[in-house]
């Protein structure tokens, strides 16, 4: 299983950050390395959807859309790591973004029961890296007391089955 974090959009377009994270992602399955991926990003406003931008990306690249899961509520990692395993029943998983954000994803997760490792979706420059970079540090210090404090997300849902039928559908928003 391979977990993909959103990371922005320009309309119906990834941003550099993400289309490298989905680019990454596509060459691991297409490589057998991951055998479904898990697409985690913010859905949380009509006029912004990461999701459907990553899932018809993800389809437009040739990854069977039986193999995708969607996680609607992934507004930030803890969530999605939370999710992955507490929705998803998640129990080892390739953590699927850039350099700076992979110490933190890889924390979490294995703090929350699920066995991680990271693939670095670096490719290139990116506008605003270093603000990133820097930023990060209070990610994760907030990640610390989230894992702590064992931080339920806001919003849970219904268990769904990744080795059963894909959620993928439009019209599924949970």
């Amino acid at each position: 299983m391979g977990i993909i974090f959103g990371a922005g959009i320009n309309g119906d377009q990834p941003s550099k950050y993400l289309k490298d994270r989905l680019d990454a992602g596509i060459l691991l399955y297409k490589a057998n390395r991951i055998n479904k991926i898990l697409l985690s990003g913010d859905n949380g406003r009509d006029e912004y959807d990461e999701l459907t931008v990553m899932k018809n990306y993800c389809f437009k690249h040739g990854v069977d859309t039986t193999k995708i899961f969607i996680d609607y509520a992934g507004f930030d990692t803890y969530s999605t790591m939370y999710r992955a395993k507490h929705i998803f029943n998640i129990k080892k998983a390739t953590l699927i973004t850039q350099e700076y954000h992979l110490n933190r994803a890889i924390y979490i997760g294995q703090k929350l029961g699920i066995k991680s490792v990271g693939y670095s979706a670096n490719s290139g420059e990116y506008l605003g890296y270093k603000y990133v970079t820097f930023r990060e540090y209070g990610s994760i210090f907030k990640s610390f007391f989230d894992v702590l404090r064992n931080r339920e997300p806001r919003f849970l849902g219904n268990p769904i089955d990744i080795n059963g039928v894909s959620n993928y559908s439009k019209e599924d928003k949970r």
